[in-house]
């Protein structure tokens, strides 16, 4: 069978709708995009639901589908972080996502991200790392940006406790209580646990040195750790077994290479790749055609369409959405004829939402014998015109693995 290969560049977040601001158009609309436009043109383009029309994901469900998974295969947020950063996971772990975050006497959040902090996490997070309590360590390393991941490590720990961030748009709202989600000692042990710890993180944290700069700066400080996604590492088969393919993943979110290494795929980062509209897009664009030369397929990401989405910055989430677009158009012209470039997004940011929704997301393919529509923009409205119609996230996959020739017949 012809075997192909395919370099996937995901805009995170990137779906949307129209907004007053952009006149009334959405910011893929209301953005400068030839390059995807063009290949919108010499494409195939269709609509995109991660997994079932008007049900929002996050950018882990989101990422795990994209890379191939379903999504009863979610281990939870905390272990795919810690593998985004390289963390070990043992076997009984609890594995939580965190944000150091602003919070007053009171504990009310002032600020889920800290004003995004990205200097000194690494000493913060030195202050609380190796603490102990009932026989409980703690593990914690800063992520991307203001991200950082937990680990309680002991005997007698569960996964099934709730999430102390009370999530945005609730700035100004207390912290939650971690609460066990089943009547077992091991759930009620954990709660308790963490919430001592979340009482001492506080108190340690804010006599930091480097929260004491940051306020002489006017800077929020990073006093406390919002916990959220409580899970256990899974074992999963990686998707790169199961296909019997190489795949490559360059990021700098360490979800998204969490996923990657949980799939299967080499993940590269660079300090340069910062998560945000300022990240090295050419530095990601060369990886990307240096890895397909050795790969099956590479996955691209690119996060700020999402951050701006999440601020609700309509104007600043088109210039991220033409940072993209660039970042597409250099992809383009080095792609080898034996390759696929595929565009699709993990989830909807709504600017006037501010949060992941279910809306549909665009999705494209360019490459050798693609069956070319009609439309010839990259939108969610022209989009929804395109050959490809109306896919799951699970489709759309399956649409790329048969092009590369990866998908076995049925039947005689």
């Amino acid at each position: 069978m012809l075997q192909r290969k395919v370099i996937l560049a995901i805009a995170d977040g990137v779906g949307d709708r129209p907004h007053p601001l952009l006149n009334h158009e959405t910011p893929l609309e209301f953005a400068k995009t030839p390059h995807l436009d063009k290949l919108a043109l010499m494409g195939i383009s269709g609509m995109m639901d991660l997994i079932g029309s008007g049900i929002p994901v996050g950018t882990d469900m989101g990422h795990m589908i994209l890379f191939g998974y379903q999504p009863h295969h979610y281990p939870g947020r905390g272990p795919i972080e810690a593998l985004g950063i390289g963390m070990e996971v043992q076997e009984g772990d609890v594995v939580l996502r965190c944000n150091f975050a602003t919070v007053d006497d009171n504990g009310i959040v002032v600020d889920r991200r800290a004003g995004r902090i990205r200097q000194g996490t690494d000493e913060i997070a030195d202050a609380i790392n190796g603490l102990e309590l009932q026989g409980v360590k703690v593990y914690v390393k800063p992520a991307t940006e203001h991200r950082a991941v937990l680990i309680l490590r002991g005997a007698g720990l569960s996964e099934n406790i709730s999430d102390s961030d009370p999530k945005a748009p609730n700035d100004g709202c207390p912290y939650q209580e971690v609460q066990p989600l089943d009547d077992s000692e091991e759930s009620k042990r954990t709660a308790s646990i963490l919430n001592n710890l979340l009482s001492k993180f506080h108190a340690i944290l804010s006599d930091h040195p480097v929260n004491a700069k940051r306020v002489e700066q006017g800077k929020l400080p990073a006093n406390f750790l919002l916990t959220r996604g409580a899970g256990k590492l899974a074992r999963l088969e990686p998707v790169t077994d199961e296909l019997n393919i190489k795949g490559s993943c360059i990021a700098g979110e360490s979800t998204v290479l969490g996923v990657a290494r949980l799939a299967g795929f080499k993940a590269i980062t660079d300090s340069s790749m910062t998560g945000n509209i300022d990240t090295n897009i050419e530095l990601k664009a060369k990886l990307a055609i240096e890895e397909i030369a050795h790969s099956d397929m590479v996955l691209v990401h690119f996060k700020a369409p999402d951050l701006k989405g999440h601020d609700n910055e309509p104007l600043e989430k088109a210039k991220a959405i033409e940072q993209f677009d660039k970042m597409v158009g250099l992809i383009a012209q080095g792609l080898p004829d034996n390759t696929y470039l595929a565009l699709a997004a993990d989830h909807s940011t709504p600017c006037e939402v501010g949060e992941h929704t279910g809306d549909p997301v665009p999705v494209l393919i360019y490459g050798p014998s693609v069956r070319r529509d009609r439309n010839w923009r990259y939108n969610e409205i022209d989009c929804a015109y395109g050959g490809l119609g109306h896919l799951t996230g699970n489709e759309f996959v399956r649409t790329l693995y048969g092009l590369m020739g990866r998908v076995k017949k049925l039947g005689n």
